[in-house]
């Protein structure tokens, strides 16, 4: 029943995205600005049709539906209820269908909220992001459908990775996936602006909001994803430069480089090509990495559903948004002359755009060399943590100097009279770093550099919202986001400079001592639970100069269904620092192997992040009020 009704839907679909490109040709030939009626009944009807296409899904999940393939390979009856409805996008083909959910939604909200722009811009844009979800329906109809039926019908199902039944790991993939999926929208309106030809700087309200959205959201998915990461996986870091995790962030680094010139170009005219190739370049990246992801190339504790036979269909579909890009950029491109004098702020903007590219550059390639080298050599390599800290962290300082300074540079041309006050800033971070290093007795050349640069761009910052504040005229979303980002780097390089770990191997009631610190291994305990049985350890955390006890219970776990082992992290945190402790057994021993580490300020790294994101909303509200 289920499995038909979810079928006809996608059919549907794919008829439904038919009628509307059909309808949208059709209306290219009549004159006058407005869009019939029909074109606006069509989108509603297919967008209201997927929802209850992926909802029928879900409620697959929920009563245990097992006539599917996917619910039986995804869930199983005793599962928590809000772990088969997360079920419904933790595997390949629901996560797909969430994705044309999503394309479906925005291509119906651009037609809606673009009305003042010209009727031709609309119409190609919403045929191209329908020839798209066309693509995605074919690919999930053939290659990953979610209603596949199975038969007979098995009393049971497999149930899901016991790693991914997390509450963060619920909210990661849509959050992610509006950001991946939202660039379709602006990836659709370049390719209409370079066919009809608009490109007044009007063009930028047609996407500036939409890449504000993407960029918001595929921040908040890369955070949820870092936070789970920290406390499932047992890393105990906040980023380490994973392959799954470079592909969710090289979209980024386009799509912050995207908004910034935008700025220019809706200011000054400036950039129009520069614009178009980012908006391309986003969505390439976003579907490159869903490519490496779901193809198996990638190997990654991230990867949860992969198949290559998959992966070949989405590459040739990758392959043709390439080139017809390229093809569409080459055939319209326009030589621009720029005439940026070097004291603008257009000039500083393009300096960060150069920044975003270099990082994105750096971070592919880090990513695709082990592919690579494994093709042609059958060697496995991996690209990991010092390569991105020796390649990127040098950069990084300069960068953030470029970004204190930057927002305070006028536009077309500026006279550098306040360098005094930057050489002040400079020393006073200065001062305050070297407060640091005498206070706590640990220095680091390159996390010291960071954190001098850091705070030169806090410092800067505040002293900007000051002077804006007294003309009235303080930007909040800029200062909060720019603010945030210096106190996200200074987070980041004071617990990367004060971090400890430490890794032993202890057996019930020893103790081991570092530093000031010593752990005992008190207590072991076997529970049972519902879907899982679990070796509780008791450690105590005994700091020596304040006697200051912590009691840590990390956990060993056997599921049942499926069959599988993980290891739960033991977490202790305040406003100052992280306890963290994992422990593993070894085989035939009584020793257990303890990973103790003590993370300062983690708590502000994710507070930080939010706070940028605020700023990104903030100006999204801005944006929508003043339109």
């Amino acid at each position: 029943m289920l499995s038909n009704l979810g079928n006809l839907l996608l059919f549907l679909n794919i008829f439904l995205s038919a009628a509307i490109i059909f309808s949208a040709l059709k209306y290219l030939k009549i004159s006058g600005n407005l869009i019939p009626k029909i074109i606006y009944q069509i989108s509603t009807f297919q967008s209201t049709s997927i929802i209850i296409c992926f909802f029928t899904l879900v409620g697959a999940f929920i009563i245990s539906d097992f006539t599917l393939i996917t619910v039986y390979q995804n869930s199983h009856t005793l599962k928590p209820t809000f772990y088969k409805i997360a079920g419904t996008w933790g595997n390949h083909e629901g996560s797909l269908l969430l994705w044309v959910i999503i394309l479906i939604i925005f291509s119906f909200l651009f037609l809606v909220f673009t009305r003042k722009h010209p009727k031709e811009f609309r119409l190609v844009t919403i045929v191209i992001q329908n020839i798209l979800i066309v693509g995605f329906l074919f690919f999930i109809l053939f290659n990953s459908n979610p209603f596949s039926a199975l038969s007979p019908t098995p009393s049971e199902g497999l149930g899901l990775n016991p790693i991914l039944q997390d509450p963060a790991l619920a909210i990661h993939p849509p959050l992610l996936y509006v950001g991946f999926v939202g660039s379709s929208i602006y990836f659709s309106a370049a390719m209409a602006s370079l066919i009809t030809n608009y490109s007044q700087t009007s063009f930028v309200s047609s996407i500036k909001n939409w890449v504000l959205i993407s960029w918001c959201f595929q921040s908040l998915g890369i955070l949820v994803g870092s936070i789970w990461a920290y406390y499932e996986l047992g890393w105990g870091g906040f980023w380490f430069w994973d392959p799954v995790e470079n592909a969710s962030l090289l979209p980024w680094f386009a799509m912050t480089a995207l908004f910034h010139s935008l700025i220019v170009f809706e200011k000054r005219g400036l950039f129009y090509f520069w614009v178009i190739t980012l908006c391309l370049l986003t969505f390439i990246l976003s579907v490159t990495g869903t490519f490496l992801v779901r193809s198996g190339i990638l190997n990654s504790v991230h990867t949860f559903a992969s198949d290559p036979a998959r992966g070949i269909y989405i590459l040739l579909f990758l392959t043709l948004m390439i080139f017809s890009s390229i093809f569409l950029l080459f055939k319209n491109y326009k030589k621009e002359n720029y005439n940026l004098n070097p004291n603008s702020k257009e000039t500083f903007i393009l300096i960060n755009n150069w920044f975003m590219m270099f990082y994105l550059i750096t971070v592919f390639l880090g990513t695709i060399y082990p592919i690579f080298t494994d093709v042609l050599t059958e060697n496995k390599i991996s690209v990991g943590p010092p390569f991105y800290n020796m390649v990127i962290i040098p950069i990084v300082v300069i960068f953030l100097l470029v970004m204190a300074i930057g927002p305070k540079v006028k536009w077309i041309k500026e006279r550098f009279t306040n360098l005094k006050n930057y050489l002040f800033i400079l020393m006073g971070s200065t001062l305050i770093n070297l407060l640091i290093i005498f206070l706590f007795k640990s220095y680091s050349i390159l996390s010291n550099l960071i954190i001098i640069s850091a705070l030169f761009l806090i410092i800067s910052s505040l002293i900007d919202a000051i002077k804006s504040y007294r003309s009235s005229k303080i930007d909040f979303s800029r200062i909060i986001s720019h603010c945030s980002f210096g106190f996200l780097i200074l987070f980041i390089g004071l617990n990367n400079n004060f971090s400890i770990e430490k890794d032993y191997n202890i057996k019930l009631g020893e103790t081991k001592n570092f530093n000031n610190y010593s752990i005992k291994l008190q207590n072991l305990v076997l529970e049972d639970f519902s879907n899982y049985k679990a070796v509780i350890g008791e450690l105590v955390i005994n700091n020596k100069n304040t006697n200051q006890k912590n009691i840590l219970r990390p956990e060993i776990r056997i599921y049942n269904n499926p069959q599988t082992l993980t290891y739960e992290a033991a977490i202790k945190s305040n406003v100052i620092k992280d306890y963290y402790l994992t422990m593993s057994n070894i085989d035939r021993s009584e020793y257990y192997n303890i990973k103790f580490q003590k993370k300062p300020l983690m708590i502000w790294i994710w507070i930080s992040v939010v706070m940028i994101v605020f700023g990104g909303f903030l100006r999204l509200f801005q944006n929508a009020k003043n339109n």
